[in-house]
C-alpha cells in the first residue's frame, strides 16, 4: 500500500516540477556564466526532477527500494532504464541506418586503433586533414547522431549517490534494473572512455551532472565563454557538398574544452582539453537542408596513438599532421569568449 501511496505522490508533484527544475537550472547557469542563456538543446538536458522527487528517490536508492519504483523514476527523470520505451524509439525510429557501432570508440583516442580500416570508412571520414574542407568540395559526411540523444542529465545530489565505476558496474546495472545486453555495452563503453587516461596531463572529467559540467569548465577556461556545436545531423551518411568555412577560434595557446556525450542511462559528458585545437563553422550542403556543422582540427597529436585511425586513413603520424574531425550531436566545444 505504501508504494502505490508514494507512487501517486510522485505523479502528483511531477505534475508541477518541470518549471521548478528549469528553473534551479538557469540559476545556477546564471551564476557561474557569462552567457544570456543556455543553448536550448543543453537546457532540454536539465533534469526535470523536483528537489522533492529527488529527495525521495535518493532515499529510495539508499534504502534500495528503487526497484519497486524504477519506471515511475526512469520517466520522470527523462532517462534510459531498460525499462524507458524511449530507449526503442530513439533507437529505431530514423530513416537512417543503425549508429555506427564504433562512434563512442572516437573518445578514447587511443583504443580506435583496433577498429578495421573499411569499418571506420563506413558512411564517411571520422577523421581528414584540415585541406580537404574546402568550399564546393564533396566530402563523404559520417553519421552525426547522439547514440541516445533525448535522456536527461540527473541533479547532482542524485547523481553523486550513484556508483559510477567500472568496478561498481554491476551494483549500478542492478539499481536501474538494466537486463538488456545493448544498455550493458553502453554502459560499458562510456565508463571505459571516462576512467581511461589516454594523454598525460590531460585535463578531463565525466560529467554525471549539468553542474559537474559547468564547474569543470569555468575552472579551466573562466566564467567569459562561447560554447560550439552542430546543428543538426543533417547530411549524415551522404556525399555533401562543403560551403561556406570559417574559423572561429584560432588562438593555440589557449585551448578550448571538448565535450563529447556518451551512451549511458542518464546523460554524461566527456569533457577534456587538448592543447592546439583550432574551431571551425562549415556549412554542409546536406540533401534536405544545409547543416551549420561545428568542425575540431587537433594540431598538436604528438601524443596520439600511432596506431591510430587517423594516420591510416590520413597517412604519416603523430606530430606529423593535423587532424579534423566533426562534433556530433549534443557534443560541445567550450572556447574563452570571442
Amino acid at each position: 500500500m505504501m508504494h502505490h501511496i508514494l507512487l501517486f505522490q510522485l505523479l502528483i508533484v511531477a505534475y508541477f516540477s518541470g518549471s521548478q527544475a528549469e528553473n534551479a537550472f538557469s540559476k545556477y547557469w546564471e551564476e557561474h556564466i557569462s552567457l544570456p542563456q543556455p543553448p536550448h538543446w543543453f537546457s532540454s538536458k536539465a533534469s526535470p526532477l523536483s528537489p522533492h522527487q529527488v529527495a525521495v528517490f535518493t532515499k529510495l536508492i539508499q534504502e534500495n527500494e528503487l526497484a519497486s519504483h524504477l519506471r515511475s523514476f526512469c520517466e520522470q527523470a527523462n532517462i534510459a532504464c531498460s525499462t524507458n520505451e524511449l530507449v526503442k524509439t530513439t533507437m529505431e525510429n530514423t530513416t537512417l541506418p543503425p549508429i555506427a557501432r564504433w562512434n563512442a570508440e572516437k573518445e578514447k583516442y587511443d583504443a580506435v586503433a583496433a577498429i578495421p580500416l573499411s569499418v571506420a570508412k563506413q558512411g564517411g571520414l571520422p577523421y581528414f586533414r584540415a585541406s580537404m574542407v574546402k568550399e564546393g568540395s564533396v566530402m563523404a559526411i559520417p553519421d552525426l547522431r547522439d547514440q541516445m540523444s533525448y535522456k536527461s542529465f540527473l541533479p547532482r545530489s542524485l547523481a553523486s549517490k550513484i556508483p559510477f565505476s567500472f568496478t561498481r558496474m554491476e551494483e549500478l546495472k542492478n539499481i536501474f534494473g538494466v537486463v538488456d545486453e545493448k544498455m550493458s555495452e553502453f554502459i560499458q563503453e562510456a565508463l571505459e572512455v571516462c576512467e581511461k587516461s589516454t594523454i598525460p596531463g590531460e585535463p578531463r572529467i565525466c560529467a554525471t551532472s549539468a553542474e559537474d559540467l559547468i564547474d569543470f569548465i569555468v575552472e579551466n577556461l573562466g566564467q567569459s565563454l562561447s560554447i560550439w556545436s552542430t546543428e543538426s545531423i543533417e547530411g549524415s551518411y551522404e556525399n555533401a557538398t562543403i560551403g561556406t568555412v570559417k574559423i572561429i577560434y584560432e588562438n593555440l595557446s589557449q585551448p578550448p574544452a571538448l565535450c563529447h556525450s556518451q551512451p549511458f542511462i542518464y546523460q554524461v559528458y566527456f569533457c577534456h582539453i587538448l592543447p592546439k585545437v583550432k574551431v571551425f563553422a562549415v556549412d554542409i550542403h546536406a540533401q534536405k537542408k544545409v547543416n551549420h556543422a561545428i568542425m575540431a582540427c587537433h594540431y598538436d597529436t604528438s601524443t596520439w596513438d600511432p596506431n591510430h585511425i587517423a594516420f591510416k586513413l590520413n597517412g604519416f603520424g603523430p606530430g606529423l599532421i593535423e587532424v579534423c574531425h566533426w562534433v556530433n550531436e549534443n557534443g560541445m566545444i567550450w572556447t574563452k569568449a570571442i
